[in-house]
């Protein structure tokens, strides 16, 4: 079983940027692949970014490429999205999710078995 815990949401303005949290449980962060969702009030779950776990491949959403990163602290099990530029379209519940299947870093949402609870972002225009 892997327990995932969320962190660092809040409400920010446009233009700030915000490092979300991931706190895995449960197995090592090399031994799955790990990625990062959202979901706004009205829309279905929507892919940002993922690793995998060897952490060589990343995969993002055209919509975040070159404003959010992924990336992990294998000494503290945690993974973490940096997100620069924010917008008000970016406002959404965030969640991090794991994939026991390792060697992907895939974008589909049912590929991922284990999900956190969600921290809400909110940016104001």
């Amino acid at each position: 079983q892997v327990q995932l815990v969320e962190s660092g949401g809040g409400l920010v303005q446009a233009g700030d940027s915000l490092r979300l949290s991931c706190a895995v449980s449960g197995r090592r962060v090399l031994s799955v692949a790990t990625g990062w969702f959202r979901q706004a009030l009205g829309k279905e779950r929507e892919f940002l970014a993922a690793v995998n776990g060897r952490g060589q491949l990343t995969n993002y959403a055209d919509s975040v490429k070159g404003r959010f990163t992924i990336s992990r602290d294998i000494a503290k099990n945690t993974v973490f999205l940096q997100m620069n530029s924010l917008e008000p379209e970016d406002t959404a519940v965030y969640y991090c999710a794991a994939d026991q299947r390792s060697s992907y870093a895939t974008r589909q949402v049912g590929e991922y078995e284990y999900w956190g609870q969600g921290t809400q972002v909110t940016v104001s225009s």
